[in-house]
């Protein structure tokens, strides 16, 4: 009787350490530690292969500046005969239209066979674009057409797993600039980088006389696909998916090699570990997995509306003008030469690309809303400015007010890069739970082609019918996003990837801790009747 009074009180013993240690430390949110990334040996692996997921964000970089260099070729002008308006409209559309149709494919491509997975299918569709385009063929508006679709097609569903496996994998002391590094849609560090590609790639080919004039870059936007589905094997599988697929033991694997530098007894790695087990746990429990969730409670409501705003801005702030009509633009202001205007657009991707790396180093420190905020506010002066000096050219065709539309276009793209850059993408992905993420991710990827491919269709119809006149319309659109961010927009900054659910659901958030803490109150509760009851 007293060997078994003993057991019974050391397995209450032992309950009760594990209810104050899990319920303190879960429900207050963990603590976690300092690490300075290049002195841990984990860490420097990890982060020199998340990089390899950067490489599709270049993908929409690439396009976007392509489209661009080949209206400024007279062999890509004469093969398609001189489109615009409409037509040309369509040709950049269609790209969007591709990512649009998308969104039922890459949620479940990603939740069922993985976040590789998603993206290797993606790169796949994009090669088989690119084919299309640059095949000789009969029906030249077609193929284009066709091709284009497929590279949006395949695009979005690479780039609906590519930010969720980041923030997935990226420790949570470094999450908000890793995630922020991660491309988005104009402009990101990365997709910079396709842009630079192919800016300067059909630069040298601005004196070509023959097809191979366009046909080569737009051959080559398949190289950066390529190089990263050759590096895509070394690159872990999130530990989170794995986790949801019972597989614990690998997902414990991957946190204890990259997060703990081998260490199986790191304290902050089995919390983690025991963090992210418990929330997928609770959610299986408590929510609904279909796109019908994100309508059920208020904290998803916000959420989904968070994400069509980011989509929705991202693409319809006036930066659209600048990807994808920055040659009408460039020749309203009478700065028609194809040298000079390849030579703008190759600075500006460069210039983009200084800015999005500078200002995500800030995004810990200073927050993501007072980013937003900056951008924001930065861009409704500086396109105000443009519209007045685009006014004045129109009237007096006074050169020094086209060179200052020139520098309005510069610094527009200054104030995008304080938070678009990064924050387009990183931002969703932190809002969202863990079985809402890649869905939630494919609802942003779709907003943004939805709100892209009307502006992209809509641009040169106003440009061609109103010119700088048309640029009202943007002005008050950047007049809302600065309402919106003041009102809406959340703070995330601080908690780990499941904690920022508190946020947005409050006490009824499916965070690790939840049932803990009730556990642990409820074992007191036992104790203390226990030792009233011995008193009398």
């Amino acid at each position: 009787m007293e060997k078994e009074v003993a057991e019974h009180t050391e397995q209450r013993t032992h309950t009760v350490a594990e209810a104050n240690l899990y319920g303190d430390e879960h429900v207050q949110g963990l603590e976690i530690p300092s690490i300075t990334w290049y002195k841990h040996k984990g860490l420097r692996k990890l982060y020199a292969l998340i990089p390899i997921l950067f490489l599709n964000a270049t993908i929409n970089g690439y396009d976007s500046s392509l489209l661009n260099g080949l209206q400024t070729l007279h062999p890509w002008q004469t093969h398609y005969g001189q489109p615009k308006g409409s037509q040309l409209g369509l040709f950049n559309a269609i790209y969007n239209i591709g990512g649009i149709c998308a969104l039922p494919f890459s949620a479940y491509i990603a939740d069922i066979l993985g976040r590789k997975s998603g993206i290797c299918i993606g790169l796949a569709i994009v090669f088989l674009g690119t084919i299309i385009q640059v095949v000789p063929a009969g029906d030249h508006d077609g193929m284009f057409i066709g091709g284009r679709f497929l590279i949006g097609l395949g695009a979005n569903i690479s780039q609906g797993s590519s930010p969720v496996l980041v923030a997935e994998l990226a420790h949570p002391q470094h999450r908000g600039r890793i995630t922020t590094l991660y491309a988005f849609i104009t402009y990101p560090p990365l997709i910079s980088l396709g842009a630079i590609i192919a800016a300067w790639t059909v630069f040298g080919t601005v004196k070509y006389t023959s097809n191979a004039g366009w046909r080569i870059p737009t051959a080559l936007q398949s190289a950066m696909p390529a190089l990263q589905l050759s590096l895509l094997y070394f690159v872990p599988e999130s530990p989170r998916w794995l986790c949801s697929k019972d597989r614990s033991d690998e997902a414990l694997a991957i946190l204890v090699k990259y997060h703990a530098a081998g260490d199986v007894n790191d304290r902050f790695v089995l919390s983690e570990f025991y963090e992210i087990q418990e929330t997928l746990r609770l959610e299986k429990i408590n929510s609904k997995t279909g796109w019908t969730n994100f309508v059920r409670t208020p904290g998803n409501r916000k959420r989904l509306l968070l994400i069509a705003l980011v989509a929705f801005f991202s693409q319809c702030s006036g930066n659209g003008l600048i990807s994808y009509y920055l040659h009408s633009i460039l020749n309203s202001v009478g700065i028609t030469s194809s040298y000079d205007q390849t030579v703008i657009n190759g600075g500006l991707t460069i210039w983009s690309l200084i800015v999005s790396c500078v200002a995500c180093m800030f995004v810990d420190k200073v927050g993501r809303r007072p980013l937003f905020m900056t951008a924001a506010v930065g861009m409704l002066v500086v396109f105000s400015i443009w519209t007045a000096c685009s006014a004045t050219y129109s009237k007096t065709g006074s050169t020094s007010a086209g060179s200052a539309v020139v520098a309005m276009i510069f610094l527009f793209n200054g104030a995008i890069g304080v938070a678009y850059p990064g924050l387009t993408v990183a931002y969703p992905v932190e809002i969202l739970p863990f079985n809402l993420r890649a869905k939630g991710i494919a609802i942003l990827y779709a907003c943004k082609a939805l709100a892209s491919t009307f502006n992209q269709y809509v641009n040169p119809i106003g440009l061609q019918n109103l010119s700088w006149k048309y640029y009202f319309v943007y002005i008050a659109i950047l007049v809302l996003e600065c309402f919106a961010v003041w009102f809406l927009f959340v703070e995330t900054k601080g908690p780990t990837l499941e904690e920022i659910a508190r946020l947005f659901d409050g006490e009824d958030a499916n965070v690790a801790g939840k049932d803990l803490i009730k556990h642990k109150v409820h074992i007191e509760e036992v104790e203390d009747s226990k030792a009233t009851h011995r008193e009398l």
